[in-house]
């Protein structure tokens, strides 16, 4: 009898454990009529700026999105220059180019996979605006050291939190750290709704009034009619809204199980693949389990299929080369392109069970001495 799958992200049970907020949500949206903004909005912006540890939150209609309006916000764009590292989503890189800024590509620590103080610094020219922060797999960047470098320079510290609801830098939560958070909650995240969407957090009011206004088609703060600026729609959904509040009660304890997991991993996990290390300034909540293959990765990636236990890459193609993007590759980025080659990305959400990870251990010890 086949064993059964093991699923890469379950969100099934992650949604399970909350469908009776779910159901509340829905009848509560489809009885107020709150589809798009209104209370569910603000109260969620509330709650999850105090979560975060910033003074503002807006609500709006994806990562990606809370990325460009950030960029826009701060008036970067024809003629500046972002520093992007190579090993991220290819998002973080669209938001640069969407606001005609270019993004410049860096290499990362091929320990952590997150770029640093030095990195930056040895990037830095007279054009550069500002600093992606990417906070890449649950593991945030250490903003102290590149703040360092950004606060000498004068460029705004921007952190891209897509992938690092909840994660800690010296106790402070990602979203509090730079000038601005640009955060996901597309339906895998750590903090996922049932669809798109997206927050920018800040603790400059000046910066949080802009935002709004951009991200509201450029209307005036103080009339419904009037358009102060050229804007766009980017709006978060009431029914999303409402869904992030339920899930934002468990988040805390979500993150927990993802870290007892992600030990179990460190423990059990065969020689053939190694974690990316983890700063010992950092809390990760371990969006992704990413391991190194000290062996053909289409091995290892064979034999989970072959198991039934299900995994990713991400990313197998770094963004400087990429067709859309080659115009940032200005020189070979050797961490982040060996990275491409080797990176695998294990079953994790906090649902895994100590059985399913000793599984997957298992399948992947098979193929030592192999």
């Amino acid at each position: 009898m086949a064993e059964t799958p093991i699923p890469f992200v379950d969100l099934a049970a992650i949604n399970d454990q909350v469908r009776a907020a779910l159901d509340e949500a829905w009848s509560e949206t489809l009885r107020t009529g709150g589809f798009v903004g209104g209370q569910a909005v603000e109260a969620f912006e509330q709650e999850f700026a105090h979560y975060c540890q910033a003074e503002h939150c807006i609500g709006v209609a994806n990562g990606t999105d809370a990325l460009e309006l950030i960029l826009a916000g701060l008036d970067i764009g024809h003629g500046d220059e972002v520093i992007v590292p190579a090993n991220t989503f290819v998002a973080t890189a669209e938001a640069v180019v969407r606001v005609g800024a270019v993004p410049v590509f860096v290499d990362v620590d091929p320990d952590t996979a997150l770029i640093t103080g030095d990195i930056v610094r040895a990037a830095l020219t007279e054009r550069t605006a500002a600093v992606m922060a990417v906070h890449l797999y649950g593991q945030p960047v250490d903003v102290d050291d590149v703040s360092l470098v950004t606060e000498r320079a004068g460029v705004a510290l921007i952190e891209d939190a897509a992938q690092a609801h909840g994660a800690e830098l010296r106790n402070r939560r990602v979203g509090s750290l730079g000038i601005a958070a640009g955060f996901s909650f597309y339906p895998a995240k750590n903090l996922g709704a049932l669809g798109d969407g997206g927050a920018i957090t800040t603790q400059d009011s000046e910066l949080a009034g802009r935002l709004r206004v951009l991200a509201n088609h450029g209307r005036s703060s103080g009339s419904r009619y009037e358009h102060e600026v050229v804007g766009r729609n980017s709006r978060l959904d009431g029914l999303q809204a409402s869904v992030l509040s339920a899930k934002l009660k468990r988040l805390d304890e979500a993150n927990h199980a993802r870290q007892v997991a992600a030990e179990q991993y460190r423990r059990l996990l065969p020689d053939i693949v190694k974690p990316l290390g983890v700063a010992e300034a950092a809390t990760s909540v371990y969006h992704l389990f990413v391991v190194r293959c000290a062996i053909d990765r289409e091995q290892v990636g064979q034999a989970l299929t072959d198991a039934g236990i299900g995994w990713g890459l991400h990313y197998p193609v770094a963004c400087h080369l990429q067709v859309g993007y080659q115009d940032g590759a200005t020189k070979p980025l050797p961490a982040s392109e060996e990275l491409a080659d080797t990176i695998l990305s294990l079953p994790m959400h906090p649902h895994l069970s100590l059985g399913e990870i000793e599984r997957v251990c298992l399948t992947l010890s098979s193929l030592e001495g192999g």
